[in-house]
């Protein structure tokens, strides 16, 4: 972390502000590439809804990963962005057919999660080649939203209709060759990680024509110094394990797929804002600062904890305080915070902020979205501009203006 860049980030660019230091991206990829190493075949996508900005996106795609996106919006900015589309996977969940047709004219891969929807696909598109994503009725991740793999979650095909989609593939309604799952995010424990490998290891007997495993992301990285996150290379080992017992039964080695999203940016963003006031009462010091859940939401939506410093004065002793924001409603960043000591005025980093947080901005209090900037070669870019006031009404449709 760099004070001095950052302070001149905000200097430069005003706050609220989100910035990337690039430099990370390359240094979370060369971890993931470590941990890999001894599977022959592997591919990692990057899941565009962690980090969306058209310059990360070209960024990484000139790193050489695919793409893992969820509407056929990403889908299309992908494209726009030069990923090959046989890179590109659209795990779509509940849509209408009428983006599956869309993505499947564009030529990308397609990922169907539901018996219903591979019905429709089955019918449109007779024994085209479709991934599946399947239900391990696992309950993993860092909080019950972003938990998505337990027999509960809308997401997956349950055990109950794997027999159905097989019989599908056997009758050449489809060919099925990729399986895919994804257990949630911010996953610790190797073993719910073990358990989703190994159930749909056991599923991919069941398919004649597999040739890839997609295994999603949910890699958990430390938020603060001495934070628990994903053994690597213990879950490396699970999977390595896995493909080779799948050889040695099938005579085939299976094509593995990551989709990591926050793994790869989250520590890349510093999202920096300016203390507005700091205001006590008879049991808190709070710091009210120059932005709120509509910039940031992942404190408030998932009680996600990130590192506060303040730039300003990073080294002065500490005090406890509550960091909030200004929404009409309770957007607390931080209670009870150890922070070095605050003033009017001053920057606070919210660190670990490159994942799910302009993406989840909105103009809430109509309030306007912020700039993004990223660091490049040591060089500060803009990569967004910030909201003005008119963007506001952009798209908006005055009936009364006479």
């Amino acid at each position: 972390m760099n004070i001095e860049k950052l302070k001149k980030a905000s200097e430069n660019f005003g706050t609220p502000l989100y910035v990337y230091d690039l430099s990370v991206i390359d240094r979370q990829l060369k971890k993931l590439k470590e941990a890999f190493k001894k599977l022959n075949n592997y591919q990692i996508h990057f899941a565009a809804k962690a980090l969306s900005n058209i310059s990360i996106l070209k960024y990484i795609n000139n790193l050489g990963l695919g793409l893992d996106a969820v509407s056929i919006e990403e889908v299309r900015t992908g494209i726009k962005c030069g990923y090959d589309v046989k890179k590109i996977l659209f795990t779509p969940n509940g849509v209408n057919f009428s983006e599956i047709e869309e993505a499947m004219a564009l030529g990308v891969k397609i990922n169907l999660d539901s018996l219903e929807s591979i019905i429709d696909f089955s019918k449109a598109y007779p024994n085209q080649t479709v991934s599946v994503r399947i239900n391990p009725g696992v309950k993993a991740g860092g909080n019950e939203n972003i938990s998505v793999g337990h027999i509960d979650s809308k997401f997956g095909i349950t055990e109950e209709s794997i027999d159905k989609i097989v019989k599908m593939d056997e009758e050449k309604k489809i060919k099925v060759t990729t399986l895919h799952i994804h257990t949630g995010s911010d996953v610790i424990e190797n073993n719910h990680f073990e358990l989703g490998i190994k159930k749909i290891f056991l599923i991919a007997h069941k398919f004649k024509n597999i040739e890839t495993i997609d295994l999603g992301g949910g890699i958990k990285i430390p938020y603060f110094f001495g934070d628990t996150e994903t053994d690597l290379n213990k879950y490396a080992e699970v999977i390595n394990e896995e493909v080779k017992k799948f050889k040695l039964a099938k005579g085939k080695e299976l094509k593995i797929i990551f989709e990591p999203g926050k793994f790869l940016v989250s520590d890349s963003g510093y999202f920096i804002t300016k203390v507005n006031y700091v205001k006590k009462s008879s049991k808190n010091t709070f710091v009210q600062i120059n932005s709120g859940f509509n910039h940031f939401v992942r404190p408030t939506l998932y009680k996600s904890y990130h590192e506060i410093v303040n730039l300003s004065n990073p080294k002065d002793k500490k005090f406890d305080y509550s960091v909030v924001g200004y929404i009409c409603e309770k957007d607390t960043f931080a209670e009870n915070r150890e922070i070095s000591k605050v003033s009017q005025g001053d920057l606070l980093c919210f660190k670990n902020s490159g994942a799910y947080g302009f993406t989840m901005t909105s103009n809430y209090n109509s309030r306007l979205k912020p700039t993004e900037v990223c660091i490049y070669k040591d060089e500060i870019k803009k990569i967004r501009e910030g909201e003005k006031f008119d963007d506001l009404f952009r798209g908006q449709i005055d009936i009364f203006n006479d």
